[in-house]
């Protein structure tokens, strides 16, 4: 077998034309002994880039998994969003079970109407978490973030 000395194509010895790129073939121009080599891959990344695995920490169930898995739990903005995620969930479970049982019995509308309000603020905060972990920063809420960003650090 020879090879197109144009575009280094495989082409059969007694081809007249290339098949790839159809440039004449002489024997003038018999081409290269070797293929022209294939330019180089960059090598990929493996996994999520930090900016959607921390994105993705705010749906609970990964940050779990993003603490456990490697390479995730090497880095500290993904432990950090992680962190912040699963403390900001419980948070928000103690707030409906405080809502919940104190205020229920007593104002069940109130209670109600609260819970409302509060959830519609907590999807919000959620979305906005979400905003910041996506473009790359690392956005502490008043306690939670400061307990989030300490475990982080203590790898």
């Amino acid at each position: 077998m020879a090879f197109c000395g144009h575009c280094g194509a495989q082409i059969q010895d007694n081809a007249v034309f290339c098949g790839a790129c159809g440039n004449a073939t002489t024997a003038a121009n018999p081409g290269p002994a070797t293929p022209m080599a294939a330019p180089p891959v960059a090598a990929a990344n493996p996994g999520l880039a930090d900016n959607v695995a921390g994105l993705l920490a705010y749906l609970f169930v990964p940050a779990i998994v993003f603490l456990v898995v490697e390479p995730y739990n090497k880095k500290p903005f993904i432990r950090f969003h992680s962190f912040q995620s699963i403390f900001l969930a419980l948070a928000w479970f103690a707030v409906d079970v405080v809502v919940g049982f104190v205020l229920v019995p007593f104002m069940w509308m109130f209670a109600h109407m609260l819970l409302s309000l509060l959830g519609l603020v907590m999807f919000v905060l959620w979305l906005f978490l979400m905003f910041k972990a996506y473009q790359g920063q690392m956005f502490k809420l008043p306690v939670i973030g400061d307990l989030a960003l300490k475990q982080a650090n203590s790898i």
